[in-house]
């Protein structure tokens, strides 16, 4: 019985906790939220097509080799 009233304190605690460090956060504005979106898509799509392009070079050195050898 004297675990269950430990453990419920302790979960208590951690929330209490928790509540307080999330008071302490300096959370970005949306301006600032919208922004880094922007750029966390842009660089995914710039990466993308860097793939994309190696790919098909790849694809084609491919076919042209075994072109070559067959």
């Amino acid at each position: 019985m004297a675990e269950e009233k430990k453990v419920k304190k302790d979960y208590g605690k951690w929330f209490r906790e928790m509540r307080s460090e999330l008071k302490k956060v300096v959370w970005p504005s949306g301006k600032t939220t919208m922004k880094n979106t922007l750029t966390v898509l842009a660089v995914s799509l710039c990466v993308g097509v860097c793939i994309w392009v190696f790919d098909a070079v790849a694809q084609l050195a491919i076919k042209t080799l075994l072109g070559l050898f067959a």
